[in-house]
């Protein structure tokens, strides 16, 4: 049976003091998963907000306990990555 896991991200960036720089760490951020863990990346909300973007990562998979696994490992490679950026985040499983 194929299961779908789908994860939001809320991140908190204190560094960036312009929308531009918000930009250049969301694309590297995405950029980074995608190649890293073969899965969907994508800036969903807080378009307009400097400091705060929430991304949405999705991955298929054949079982629910690797696509839980894997969108545990992207917040864990977020975390490493920028220590503290990552404010909350909501995951399912279906």
């Amino acid at each position: 049976m194929v299961s779908i896991g789908y994860i939001e991200i809320k991140l908190y960036i204190p560094h960036s003091h312009s929308l531009k720089e918000k930009r250049m760490v969301i694309k590297r951020i995405k950029e980074r998963i995608r190649n890293k863990f073969n899965v969907s990346v994508a800036e969903i909300d807080a378009h307009d907000k400097w400091q705060t973007s929430v991304i949405a990562v999705v991955t298929v998979s054949t079982s629910s306990g690797k696509a839980d696994e894997t969108l545990e490992k992207v917040v864990g490679f977020i975390e490493k990555l920028f220590p503290g950026i990552v404010e909350s985040y909501h995951k399912e499983i279906m």
